[in-house]
């Protein structure tokens, strides 16, 4: 019975992470910890943020799009991932294997733009600070975001369009831990050389666009910090950037790893430490580095619980 064009496979079994029976069991609660940070740690932000007003200026608006984005594609995956931990059977169907696709390329894409607009806002406060209010007026940091979120969306469906037209007849073992486009990519039985294509056009574009968008942003950065009289400012203006630089090379250095190369090249065990670095340290650790260590957010979060404490 098909389920999509010419495919024969109505489900697929997930390897995993490991195939080794003991460690199933630790990284289960590993991952389980990641996964409460990550959701407690977005979902806070994003409530903190939604309920002060003195925080809704243009970098929390994009820090806010980003923690509710972390949230999202954080939980696309993670809880079916958990399950498989504890579970024998570690089965996903063939239209829930495409649309977790679809939503985790849709928030991947999303996260990489939402960061770019992030440096250029960084770039306006430091290298422009007169011009900051026209530069990033409410209309233009919306427009950021909806371009964001329209090219998130253009890619996906470009993604998810490219594997509905493949056909899957015998090998349904998808040698990861949740469907990821490559190794989803290897168990098709007809040619996927436009898939191949178009992976490598798309996420070339996805990656190398912001990449070269933030270097660029930030080498200004850098000039402007220089040419700072004052210690004091010099250093103010670099703590605020270095949490940004942190999470993009963590963010983008992983994902080039996974797609700007032939499909051939690496082992899938490397593959999947790096998927592990986008999909679960950098959601868990945005928080952190974001908004944890910055003080607005901390005398935002105190006056919060102090209101209702008392």
């Amino acid at each position: 019975m098909a389920t999509g064009n010419d495919s024969f496979v109505t489900e697929f079994i997930l390897m995993g992470l490991t195939d080794q029976p003991d460690l199933q069991l630790p990284l289960f609660f590993l991952f389980l910890g990641m996964y409460v940070i990550t959701v407690s740690g977005n979902l806070g932000l994003v409530t903190l943020i939604g309920l002060i007003s003195h925080l809704r200026t243009p970098m929390y608006f994009f820090l806010f799009n980003l923690s509710f984005i972390d949230l999202c594609y954080s939980s696309v995956f993670t809880p079916k991932m958990l399950m498989n931990f504890i579970s024998k059977k570690n089965i996903i169907s063939y239209k829930g294997c495409v649309t977790q696709l679809y939503f985790f390329l849709f928030f991947v894409i999303s996260e990489g733009y939402v960061l770019t607009s992030m440096a250029y806002d960084r770039y306006v406060a430091i290298c422009n600070p007169l011009l900051y209010n026209i530069a990033m007026s409410p209309k233009v940091c919306f427009n950021l975001i909806f371009g964001s979120y329209l090219l998130a969306f253009s890619g996906a469906m470009a993604h998810t369009g490219c594997v509905l037209r493949l056909a899957f007849c015998d090998a349904n073992t998808i040698n990861h831990y949740f469907c990821e486009l490559r190794p989803l990519l290897q168990l098709s039985c007809t040619s996927t050389y436009v898939n191949e294509m178009v992976v490598f056009i798309v996420a070339g574009v996805n990656i190398i666009l912001p990449s070269l968008t933030i270097f660029i942003s930030y080498g200004f950065i850098l000039s402007s910090i220089l040419h700072i009289n004052s210690t004091e400012g010099r250093s103010k203006a670099f703590s605020t950037c270095s949490s940004h630089i942190i999470t993009v090379s963590l963010f983008l250095g992983s994902g080039a790893f996974m797609y700007l190369k032939p499909s051939s090249a690496g082992s899938m065990g490397e593959e999947k430490i790096s998927s592990v670095f986008y999909t679960n340290v950098v959601p868990m650790m945005n928080p952190v580095i974001y908004s944890f260590r910055n003080k607005d957010v901390k005398l935002a979060l105190r006056r919060t619980l102090s209101i209702k404490i008392f």
